[in-house]
Order: C-alpha cells, then structure tokens, then sequence
C-alpha cells in the first residue's frame, strides 16, 4: 500500500474504482509530467447520492460532501494511469463545477469539500491553484463536479 493510500486509511477513507465514463473520453491522461482528470461527479457503485442544485434540492453541506466524493473519484482516475499516487509531486490546479440554484453564491465554500480534502491526503503538496464556478446544470443533475490536474515526480 502507498503512503498516500495509506493516509486516506488513516482518514477512514478508500479509493473507489475508477468511474467508467458516461460519453466519450477517458477518465485521466498523461501529458509530460501531468496528469488531467475529466470531470469526475460524486457517483458511489454507479449512482449519484444526491442530485439536483446547491441551494434548492441540495445544501451546501451536503454539497461540500458530494465534492470530497468527487475529489476520491479523480485521485482513483489519477491512480488508473500512474499506478501509485506517491507519484503525485503536487496537486497543481482544481477546477470545481457547481450545479447551482438561482441566488446562490457558495461555489468556493462548496469546492472546499475536494480542496481540503487533498490538502488532508496531500499535506503541502495538496495545496493549489483553484477555480470553482456556478453552472445552471452538469451530466446526471449531479451538484457538482471536480476536476485535478497534477504534476508527476521524475520517478
């Protein structure tokens, strides 16, 4: 077990499967020392939680959650094309989709629930660059979607 896997045990977390894509492309590719993940919703065995808008349907909590489920689900690609997520040198760029009900604002304290997170499993090299912004709809009415790019060790 690697040490990142190992601290996502210590965190009573485990790395789902890798989310089989729902149109046509890939979960994560390799590009140099990068890795892009496509945007990876919060689906668990294949179903989504919960759907519908942060601020409607969904509360941010709730919200936040589903983020760090995404979060899982874009490491667990990650791991698909490198092996071993020791490998990770750093957490380069997050980009956070919120699914959001008209009048509402908290896409940065919903995209948190991915940032901190990686900053849990990652420590320093969790820390990023970020976006997280409001949309009116994503694939499935999922609330929201994550997507990561990081940088690779030479190893």
């Amino acid at each position: 077990m690697s040490g990142v896997e190992r601290r996502l045990t210590e965190l009573g977390l485990e790395l789902p499967p890798v989310v089989p894509p729902v149109a046509a492309y890939v979960p994560a590719v390799i590009s140099g020392r990068y890795v892009y993940t496509s945007g990876q919703v919060p689906l668990v065995a294949g179903a989504l939680p919960v759907a519908g808008k942060v601020g409607a349907e969904v509360d941010e909590e709730r919200a936040r959650d589903m983020a760090r489920l995404c979060a899982l689900n874009a490491l667990a690609a990650v791991k698909s094309v490198v092996g071993d997520l020791d490998r990770v040198a750093r957490v380069v760029k997050v980009l956070g989709f919120v699914a959001s009900a008209p009048g509402f604002t908290g896409q940065p304290q919903v995209v948190n629930g991915a940032s901190e997170l990686l900053g849990e499993v990652f420590g320093e090299r969790g820390r990023h660059a970020r976006s997280a912004v409001g949309v009116a709809v994503l694939p499935l009415d999922a609330p929201v979607e994550v997507e990561l790019q990081v940088e690779l060790t030479d190893g």
